[in-house]
């Protein structure tokens, strides 16, 4: 491809060299570096591309494009500056294969809680109504029937366009993906615009080093997506959803609870029969129907609703969208496993006291015999997190069972005594167990009739991370093994 092609929708500078070239590929690694690629000189939190200029020349870089000078010792190759290279890579990669988003309808969901059990229920109502669907997203990306494992929430520019370009090749016609505030404030999502983006929540979170500087900040980050989509689906009962707007450049739709919201659910209603927990709610406004969802909370309608304003888009038959709500399954998100008739055993995400409290206290709703949480918290990691996690299991749980999350280069019970530590200033009741297997057989052995019991902090994890190995540990896998040794066999 031909320099002036990949950069025809930036505004750039020629410092010095040739324009009429051609292009190998585009590079943003020093490592990865071939003769006659474009490299571009991105600064990250602990390195700066300007600093090998000189290296990747000598390993055959035909054009550098870079935000500050750099001394080449070659008058051949092109320099070319721009304001910001990570605004102008997502730009560049676009260009380079060939404008896959351009051939997909993309849906972009942004917030705070919400967004990956989201994308998961629109892939799911979508493919049921016929359309073939990719996903990004936290936990892997999802490319016809291949699943890659996710390094962050939304992935950097290059390697986004990487995937839509092989969701195109593989006949896919649309892509639900995750948009991280730090995807959007490092430009990675840039280079296109979304169909429909959409707004979650928000909540104090992501503030501090390699982060966000304050919430105002993390605030003006959510909001940029929409300036860069056509459709804007919000939720209008959050606190913070104008501010979260200002500036934008779509239409706009509403979803939520309040009377002013274009669509809405109502009558709400718990669901608990036979060991599995639920919501039922009727639908209102732009739609009219009722769903039943097979996950407890009020959150879970609000992740089924944005489903739905979103799925609406596509026309979509509500029979259709029924169904796939009714048997939607999100991998570590308030995830049943069937381990009994007489007591509900779920597998949830939350590892930080704000997800935590939310789950708790939603779970409480539905008034078990017994509460029942057990987590353990992450080593290398704020204690902070841990004295807070054990007051808010300590204050709602009726028992908390400590156990090891991934210690990391910490000693598991000096994690475990901190968790202690935070319970112990509520007087809540709890017992200790190291080995995470253990503790779920602990659970599972004396889970009574009506009480309802949480995994916390794994969720979707399958590994345990032990001085810097990372080991198999599914806590599907624990349960399975547990039922076979005690003997048991869940109902279905």
């Amino acid at each position: 491809m031909k320099l002036c092609e990949v950069l025809e929708n930036i505004t750039y500078e020629c410092i010095q060299g040739a324009m009429d070239r051609e292009i190998t590929q585009v590079v943003y690694d020093s490592r990865k570096v071939v003769p006659g690629c474009l490299f571009l000189c991105i600064k990250g939190a602990n390195f700066d591309g300007h600093e090998f200029a000189c290296e990747v020349v000598r390993k055959g870089a035909a054009v550098l494009v870079v935000s500050d000078e750099v001394a080449v010792e070659s008058k051949d190759v092109t320099v070319i500056r721009v304001e910001d290279t990570r605004y102008a890579m997502a730009f560049i990669s676009a260009a380079w294969f060939g404008h896959p988003a351009e051939k997909l309808k993309v849906i972009g969901i942004t917030g705070t809680k919400g967004k990956t059990t989201t994308t998961y229920l629109v892939k799911s109502i979508l493919e049921n109504a016929g359309r073939k669907v990719g996903l990004v997203g936290t936990i892997e990306i999802i490319i016809g029937k291949e699943h890659i494992h996710a390094q962050n929430t939304t992935p950097e520019s290059y390697v986004l366009q990487e995937y839509f370009a092989r969701m195109v090749e593989a006949g896919l016609d649309t892509v639900v993906m995750e948009v991280s505030s730090q995807a959007l404030m490092l430009h990675r999502t840039q280079g296109f615009v979304f169909d429909y983006g959409i707004f979650t929540n928000l909540e104090e979170d992501h503030i501090g080093p390699n982060e966000h500087a304050d919430f105002e900040e993390y605030l003006h980050c959510k909001g940029l997506l929409f300036r860069q989509c056509r459709v804007g689906i919000v939720n209008g009962d959050d606190p913070h959803v104008n501010q979260v707007l200002e500036g934008h450049t779509c239409e706009i739709e509403t979803f939520g609870f309040g009377a002013e919201n274009m669509l809405r659910a109502d009558k709400l209603r718990l669901v608990k029969t036979g060991g599995q927990l639920g919501i039922a709610f009727a639908v209102e406004g732009l739609m009219e129907f009722d769903v039943e969802v097979p996950t407890p909370g009020r959150f879970s309608v609000y992740n089924a609703l944005t489903a739905i304003a979103i799925c609406r888009h596509f026309r979509v038959r509500e029979t259709d969208i029924v169904r796939s709500l009714r048997n939607a399954r999100v991998k570590g998100r308030i995830e049943p496993v069937k381990v009994s008739d007489e007591f509900t055993l779920l597998i949830d995400y939350a590892h930080n006291a704000m997800a935590l409290k939310s789950l708790l206290t939603t779970l409480k709703e539905y008034e078990p015999n017994r509460l029942i949480c057990l987590f353990g918290c992450g080593g290398n990691r704020s204690r902070e997190r841990r004295f807070s996690m054990g007051e808010v299991s300590g204050n709602l749980a009726d028992l908390t069972i400590i156990t090891s999350d991934n210690p990391r280069f910490e000693e598991p019970l000096d994690i475990m005594a901190d968790i202690r530590t935070g319970i112990e200033r509520t007087g809540g009741k709890y017992i200790e167990i190291c080995d995470r297997k253990e503790a779920i057989a602990y659970a599972i052995e004396n889970g009574l009739p009506g009480d309802i019991i949480v995994l916390a902090g794994k969720g979707h994890e399958d590994y345990q991370e032990i001085k810097g190995v990372k080991y198999p540990m599914d806590e599907r896998t624990l349960i399975a093994e547990i039922l076979k040794e005690k003997g048991i066999t869940p109902h279905s």
